[in-house]
């Protein structure tokens, strides 16, 4: 199979490496002196220094040389760029089957990927999104990771897996485009609070109900937004969240505990060198569980940390201080 990877990011360069075993993998960014590293080192020293880039990848910066002849385009730009890269390939007419691996909701309107997907490359080719528990530094090692692909095209996504699946990378398929999407979207917010209560000292117990609250949080907004609760019990929803609230390998996590030892926003983000996008999904979500009328306690205790300038021990007794209550979905 013929793939195009466009996002030269962490992500997307271990998805390359991993992809490269079985199938012919182009690799694109959009930064000319970002491909010129990328060829004279073989090494993605600006987002993924520690793996080499096999020679069989053929690295460029040119969008239609990366999909001319591709038979499925994996778009892992940050969601920022998301919707100008759609537009790019559209407006190259070019027509590939697309699945993406963006995470987050688009600034302003608070859009899901497969909404700016509706809007930016509308059309008849079938789409999708995967997601899941993945740290690019395993996929890039060979490390054993199990992904959720969703389509509403049943077809093109069981076809899709499996050609991608591999003994080292299982691909399981889904219809809930929304749940994966939301699941994938939300569990960085919630990582972000995990991050402090860890940072604080707060414990296992407290990381623990965090995550129980959170997934609570998660599933509530993702069923109002049209999601299926079974989504959230699997790995684009618990599985992606528990990584994340766990695993030292989590930029979101990472936000968490520098914000616990009182750092600066703008501070972490220049340490971090890479997008947290739990940063941004926090308001969006917030936005959303406002005009949906869905509680997420969690989401607005981050938001408040994040841009309302709140400490984070303030935010955080403010939440544990909160009315006790049946637990409820």
């Amino acid at each position: 199979m013929k793939i195009a990877i466009l996002g030269a990011g962490a992500w997307g360069t271990a998805l390359a490496i991993s992809l490269s075993a079985r199938h012919q993998v182009t690799l694109w960014t959009k930064d000319t002196n970002h491909l010129s590293e990328l060829l004279s080192h073989r090494v993605n020293l600006s987002f993924f220094p520690d793996f080499s880039i096999p020679e069989n990848i053929y690295l460029t910066d040119g969008l239609y040389e990366a999909l001319e002849a591709a038979d499925l385009a994996l778009v892992v730009v940050p969601i920022a760029g998301f919707r100008e890269t759609l537009e790019n390939i559209a407006n190259a007419g070019l027509n590939v089957p697309v699945i993406w691996g963006c995470k987050g909701f688009e600034s302003g309107a608070a859009k899901l990927p497969h909404q700016i997907v509706a809007e930016a490359y509308p059309g008849e080719m079938p789409c999708g999104v995967i997601s899941g528990p993945s740290f690019a530094e395993e996929v890039a090692q060979g490390l054993p990771t199990a992904l959720t692909l969703a389509s509403e095209d049943d077809q093109f996504s069981h076809e899709v897996a499996s050609q991608l699946h591999s003994k080292n990378l299982r691909i399981y398929t889904s219809q809930d485009v929304v749940g994966v999407e939301t699941g994938g979207a939300i569990k960085n917010v919630i990582t972000v609070a995990a991050g402090i209560s860890d940072g604080m000292g707060f414990g296992y117990n407290a990381r623990a109900a965090l995550i129980t609250r959170g997934l609570m949080e998660i599933t509530r907004l993702g069923v109002a937004l049209g999601g299926k609760m079974e989504t959230f019990m699997g790995l684009a929803g618990v599985g992606d969240l528990l990584l994340t609230c766990t695993g030292d390998l989590s930029r979101n996590r990472r936000v968490g505990l520098l914000l616990a030892e009182g750092k600066s926003l703008p501070d972490i983000l220049r340490e971090l060198g890479h997008v947290a996008e739990g940063v941004y999904t926090a308001e969006a979500a917030l936005h959303l569980s406002g005009k949906l009328n869905v509680g997420m306690p969690i989401t607005e205790a981050v938001c408040s940390i994040l841009h309302d300038g709140m400490p984070a021990r303030t935010a955080v007794e403010r939440l544990l201080n909160r009315e006790p209550k049946a637990e409820i979905y």
